[in-house]
This record gives structure tokens, sequence and C-alpha cells, in this order.
């Protein structure tokens, strides 16, 4: 019976590795899953014509002059519907207001299907997003998380 408490012991230990692996931040934040490199490279590709990337003192991190999207500065472990002066959609802004979190989760699921995460997220079957592209990849959707989150306040100091 010992050598199976042993066994027992050391499988749990190397199955609990990655979830040790991915441990949390400074922030305490959960540290994401994704590639920032790649993300940057999707970011560049599809996000750029609708969004930027801007800091708080003027700083252009990523983008051009998208100004559809509102600045995604912050975005990656920041309240949902937070960016000062954008006009969100109503069912986005009732998302905000209910404190909701663009954690990695959150993030992925939106933009993989922003109207279905909305729906889902504020219980309204009649909700709909104003970002009509969709991220159809789920690792795509973690490495730009990973991205946001490494360009975000705090994260490149």
């Amino acid at each position: 019976m010992k050598p199976f408490v042993a066994t027992a012991t050391a499988i749990a230990l190397l199955l609990g590795a990655p979830a040790y692996a991915a441990s949390d931040s400074a922030d305490g934040a959960m540290a994401p899953s994704g590639d920032v490199a790649a993300g940057e490279d999707a970011f560049g590709k599809q996000c750029v014509s609708c969004h930027v990337v801007k800091s708080d003192d003027g700083e252009l991190l990523a983008g051009k002059r998208g100004r559809q999207g509102p600045n995604l500065y912050g975005v990656a472990g920041g309240q949902v519907a937070a960016v000062e002066d954008f006009k969100y959609g109503k069912s986005m802004a009732e998302a905000g207001e209910m404190g909701t979190i663009w954690d990695e989760a959150n993030f992925t699921a939106y933009v993989q299907d922003p109207t279905d995460w909305l729906r889902t997220s504020i219980d309204d079957s009649k909700a709909r997003s104003r970002m009509g592209w969709k991220v159809r990849d789920p690792q795509e959707a973690a490495d730009l998380y990973a991205y946001l989150y490494s360009i975000a306040p705090g994260q490149a100091e």
C-alpha cells in the first residue's frame, strides 16, 4: 500500500505543477496563458482598425488611429466599459455597471462571440454587442489577452 501512496502523491504533485507555473502576478491577478508575441502580431493584424492602446500619458503603445472601439489600455484586468468618454452600447454599459472585470476568461469569451458573451453576462437574451469582429481561434484570443496584459498599467515598468 505504501508504494501506491508514494506514486499517487508523486502524480498529484506533477499534475499540480502546471497550475503552479501559472502563478499569480505581483498585482494578484492570474498570469495570462497566451503568448505575448503572438498576441501582438494578432493585434496588429486584426484589432488596429478599430482600437488603439494609448497610455494615460498619451504614449501610443499599439494601433494607429482606431477610434471606432475604445482605447484598450488597461483593459486586461480592468473593469468592463470603463474607458472614460467612450460611448458604449447599452448592454456593454450594463455589464460594466455590474462590476464585471476583463479577466482572461471574460476577455477570451467576449472576443470569440461578443453578443453571446453579453447575453450570458447580463442575463438578457436581447443583448447585442457593437463589436462585429470575432476571433475564431481560442488560442489567439488568449494570445491577445496576454499581449494587452503585458502592456497594461504597471506591467511594463
